[in-house]
This record gives structure tokens, sequence and C-alpha cells, in this order.
């Protein structure tokens, strides 16, 4: 490994010629290409697109099934079904979460991705254990990625006795959020779930991330919940509605109200721009001042076979959810899985700029939307100015 590192012929968002300067794991100098004399060894970028590291905001890599055989879905119909399912199939698991995880990590790794928000499942049944082996698995590659997590009630918080008590556990072992499940459609007590995570949360100094799925008047009289005790709480920005598939069923007067709460109490929208039913509308949303980030969900598990790991393919559906086609469209969905997964996380200096952890990209493409549009699977990938993954492989780290 080096400590420096130079490479030239890049091409910045822009389009422009660039070289770039990486030295003790940030960047150390971006300049026009050919205008910086260097005798040192180099890398030749080729003309490749510099891009910053993805950003994935919402995932969750202990319910995995990455690198298992194919597993038809078994789930019933409803939410509940598929939750009842899920737990099934994960206590007949005989592979560890450190294997099924850690290949999935590296993969997202392969991609590009550098960061991420992780749900991790707690339970009386599973008491913490999950949140052990994420908590391993985060020291595992603390040298190449971030990767933050929220204490998750997929069975439900207050219709499951001593949930609470485990999501504190959680906490204490440096959980750094605290998640809610539709405090209405799954506990069926919105006022009561929404007391209990903010307490929770503040008692602990915590994050909130609360996944809502009830759609129509329920869901959006809950995010006006939300809202209020963020405001109470003081708890501004520090709070994220995941999913939140009723802001796509506001009209447009109402739209224009709720995004302006949102805007002013600093609640971030987590969405995955789901193919059917309503999604957020994400250009009305940011055009009010709200912050939207995008996460994988779940990958290849038990509610879908599906997923790849790759953020530039989740903002291919995120324009394809909307129909966006024009650059500046193609760049809003780039910005989704970047800069506002970024604003999420807290990431506290990002991008590519003077200073900056050398978190990077590299990859044959002509701009941002040439990128999404074609998503080229030969990414270089650079962590705290290492190369870490060439060609759709993880490099192990040492």
């Amino acid at each position: 490994m080096r400590d420096t590192l130079f490479i030239s012929d890049l091409r910045d968002a822009r389009g422009a010629a660039i070289d770039l300067l990486i030295a003790g794991g940030r960047i150390a100098a971006v300049t026009p290409a050919g205008s910086t004399s260097s005798d040192m060894p180099g890398l030749a970028g080729k003309g490749r697109l510099l891009l910053p590291a993805l950003v994935e905001a919402h995932c969750h890599f202990d319910k995995t099934l990455w690198g298992q055989p194919w597993r038809a879905n078994s789930a019933g119909l409803t939410l509940r079904d598929y939750i009842d399912n899920e737990r099934r199939i994960l206590r007949g698991l005989d592979v560890p979460i450190a294997a099924r995880a850690g290949r999935l990590i590296e993969h997202c790794i392969a991609k590009g991705s550098l960061h991420f928000r992780c749900h991790v499942d707690v339970d009386p049944e599973f008491g913490v254990s999950h949140v052990e082996a994420m908590l391993a698995l985060r020291e595992t590659y603390r040298d190449v990625i971030t990767m933050e997590f929220v204490a998750f009630p997929q069975t439900g918080l207050l219709i499951r006795p001593g949930t609470l008590g485990v999501m504190e556990a959680a906490l204490k072992l440096g959980v750094e959020h605290v998640g809610g499940l539709d405090p209405a459609g799954i506990d069926n007590d919105p006022i009561r779930h929404l007391e209990a995570i903010f307490d929770l949360a503040g008692r602990y100094g915590r994050g909130i991330d609360i996944h809502l799925h009830d759609k129509s008047e329920l869901g959006l009289w809950q995010i006006a919940r939300i809202a209020d005790f963020t405001e109470e709480r003081r708890y501004q920005g520090k709070v994220v509605i995941s999913h939140a598939y009723c802001l796509g069923q506001a009209g447009p007067e109402r739209l224009a109200r709720i995004a302006a709460r949102l805007a002013e109490t600093g609640i971030s929208i987590m969405t995955t721009a789901p193919a059917d039913g309503p999604a957020p509308p994400v250009a009305d949303l940011r055009a009010a001042g709200v912050n939207i980030c995008m996460g994988s969900d779940g990958i290849r598990d038990a509610w879908s076979p599906f997923g790849t790991g790759d953020m530039l393919e989740r903002a291919l559906f995120l324009c394809l959810r909307f129909d966006w086609a024009k650059d500046e469209e193609l760049a809003m969905a780039f910005d989704c899985v970047t800069t506002g997964g970024a604003r999420v996380l807290g990431l506290a200096s990002y991008g590519i700029e003077v200073g900056a952890p050398a978190n990077l990209i590299l990859l044959p493409a002509e701009n941002i939307g040439d990128a999404i549009a074609r998503r080229p699977q030969d990414r270089l990938v650079i962590a705290q100015g290492r190369i870490v993954a060439e060609d759709g492989r993880y490099l192990a780290a040492g």
C-alpha cells in the first residue's frame, strides 16, 4: 500500500480533464490534466470518470441470503405474512451472518458503495445476536467502509413485550439509531410507539429511523405526528422516515404543506424507488428543501430474490420510476445515492474536494448520466486512499 497516489487523465462530473493527488488517505489536489508534474509512481486514469463513493442509506445485511442457493418466495400476501415467513426462514439457516453479510458487503464495495446505514433486527427471540454479528463485521471492514446501525423492531415494538428492552441493550452495545415500524399499522398504538422510540433515543442521544409502510390517510397522519414529536423533542435533523409511500398519495396542495413541514423539521425521506404503488415524489420534495436518500432495502432475502447492491442501479430505478431522462434529472438521482445519503449519515467531509477522505470510484463513462444509463461494471474503487476493488472484484484489505 502507498501513502501517496497520483492518478492522471481523469474526468470530473462536468467532463473536464483532471489529475488527482491523494496523500494520507485524503484528496490532496485536483488539478487540470497535465498541469502537475510528478515523478512519483502513478496510475493512468485513461479518461475515466471520477465520482464520490456511493451511499447505501437503507439496507438489511443481517437478513440477506446472499451466496445461498435459490429460495423460492414462500410468503403470504400481507406485511405480517412476510414478517412471519422471514422468521421461519431465519430460524432454519445454518450459515452465519458473518458469511452471508460479509460476502454481500464485499460485493457492495466492489460496486462502489463505501458508506452504509444498516437496519439490524432486534427482538426477544434473537435478542441482540444480529447486532453483535454486525458489530463484528463492522470491525472487520473498518479500514474500508463506514457503517452505522439502526436497532430495528421487525416483529413489532409494543406488540412484542420485551422488545424495547432489547433495543436498549443494542444501544448500549453501540448502535447509533433507534428504529420504528408502522406505529399504527403494526403496533396499533402510534402515539405510544412514538413516545417509546423518542424517549429511548433522547435518553441515549441517538438518531431515529422509522419504517413507514402505512399508506393513504393513515400514513400521512403519522408523518404529521412524527413531525410533531420531532419539534417537541427538539430532534430536528435527527429523524429519517423510510419508504413513506403515502407521500405519493397526497394531492399537490397537501403535499406542499407536508413538504414544508418536513423541511422545517429537517426530517429526511428514504426511498427505494418502488416499481409499483405510490412513492414519495422526489423532485417535488427536493424542491421544497427536503433531503432525499436512497437504499436497496433487502438484497436477496426472504422478502425478495432480487437486488444487486448497486446504488447506480438504484439511481436508475428512480429515473425509471419518475420517467426522468434529462441530464439534470439524472444528476438529481445521483445526488440521492451520494450527497443525500451522506447528509443522513452525517459524513463530516464528503465528496471530491481537497481535504476530503479519498473515497472514490473511477469508471469508464462520459458523465453522471452515462454512468447511470450504462452502469459499467469495471469500476476501480478507492477507500481512504487505497484501491480496494477493481473490475468488479473486492481486493482483500491488508
